[in-house]
Formats: C-alpha cells, structure tokens, sequence
C-alpha cells in the first residue's frame, strides 16, 4: 500500500512539474489607463500559481495600433484563454480562435468617444479631457483624446463586433458584471447589449463594482478560470 500511495505522489509531483514548465497562458487585455501593473492581473497571478501564466502588456489607446499590437502578442504566445477588462473588451473580442472572459465589458463606450471627438475641436477640451481620465502613476497606457484618435473607435467596435455569436462565431464568451458598477447608469456598460451580441446565459452578476473585488476575484473569476483550463 506505501508504495502504492508513493507512487500515486511521486506522479502527481510530475504532473505539478509538467504545469510549471508548461504553464497555461491567459492573456490580459487591460481596461482604459491599465497596463502591466493593473491590479486584476496581478491578483490572478498569486492566485493562479505557477500553472498559470499571465500574459499582460500595455498596448497603444489609438485602437488601430491596439488592434496590430494584440494581434501579434496573441500570435506570439498563443494563449489558452483571453481575458478583457473593461474597454479592453473590444480588444479581447476581436481576437477569434480562443475561449474568452471578461470582466465589465464596456461595449458601448466607443459610441460615447464619438460624442466626444464632436467637441475635441473646442480649444481646450483634449487637454481637459486628457487631465480628468489620466491614468495612475506606473507602466499604464498613455492617454490622448485627440479627435483622430476617438473618430476611430466606433470602425474598431464594429470589426470587433463581427467575432460574435450572433455573426456567427464558435468562439467561447462569458462575462461578469457588477450591480454597483458606476458605468452602467451611463450606459458604458449594458448587459443589455451584450445580450444581444452573445445571448443568453453568457454572464454573471456580481454584488460589486465596475473594478470587481478581490473577493469576487477569489469566488468567481479565478473558479470560471479553471474550469475553462482544467
């Protein structure tokens, strides 16, 4: 029987090994002013462990840039599962072949960037606008509401959009949204909308914010993690 048990240890230990060296890979799509340090991310990563790899760069606010740079990073590292965050959705949904989380999917924001590259021009506004939506010190994307940039949001959504399952696709999505997320009264974030784009039962209701707490980090996300990698 010990020989037995220790046998059963020592295959569970080359198991553990194996997830080390061959971890899954989840790549981050951070939300609006996030990047490499963004605080989701770097809670998965302590709470996911060495079997687990978490893939996260800070990529370009112009969304056609964004668009070219993810591309690459999801060629490059192949990931097991991509994660959006945020307006790092419309990011996340573009990239086909993969299964997909997300958390506070904020769909509806390029509509709004159209309604605000229509007073860019306004003396002052970029800079304003720039000044109110300045991200936290650290590697975070930089952000400038320059009318070019902005006028380019809505033609990313649309493409974005087209990896959907009402366009089609067999891509796997589930998202999580918070009650007392601030951007729901705005309309940034809908679960409306994204009924109509990925159907019913495709996400989850939390009692938290916009910025989902650690707590629903633990009992939600990390489990819908693993039982999409497991």
């Amino acid at each position: 029987m010990n020989v037995i048990l220790n046998e059963v240890k020592n295959l569970d230990e080359v198991k553990n090994l194996d997830e080390v060296k061959n971890p899954k890979t989840i790549l981050y799509v951070h939300g609006m002013g996030g990047g490499r340090d963004s605080r989701i991310p770097s809670i998965l990563k302590d709470l996911l462990g060495p079997g687990y790899s978490i893939f996260i760069r800070t990529y370009d606010f112009d969304p056609e840039l964004a668009t070219s740079q993810l591309a690459a990073w999801s060629s490059e590292v192949k990931p097991d599962l991509v994660i959006g965050e945020s307006m790092g959705a419309i990011h996340a949904i573009a990239l086909k072949g993969y299964p997909h989380l997300f958390v506070s999917p904020s769909l509806n924001a390029p509509i709004f960037f159209r309604v605000m590259a229509a007073i860019a021009w306004i003396p002052g506004v970029t800079k304003f606008f720039d000044w109110y939506y300045h991200p936290k010190a650290g590697d975070r994307q930089k952000l400038h509401f320059a009318r070019e940039t902005l006028l380019k949001w809505p033609a990313v959504r649309r493409t974005a959009l087209l990896n959907t399952p009402l366009n089609g696709s067999e891509d796997y999505f589930h998202a999580f949204f918070g009650t007392m997320d601030k951007f729901r009264r705005s309309g940034v974030v809908m679960v409306r909308t994204w009924r109509k784009y990925f159907g019913e039962g495709s996400w989850t209701i939390y009692e938290g914010s916009h910025f989902m707490e650690e707590e629903y980090i633990r009992t939600l996300l990390v489990p819908k993690i693993l039982s999409l990698l497991d």
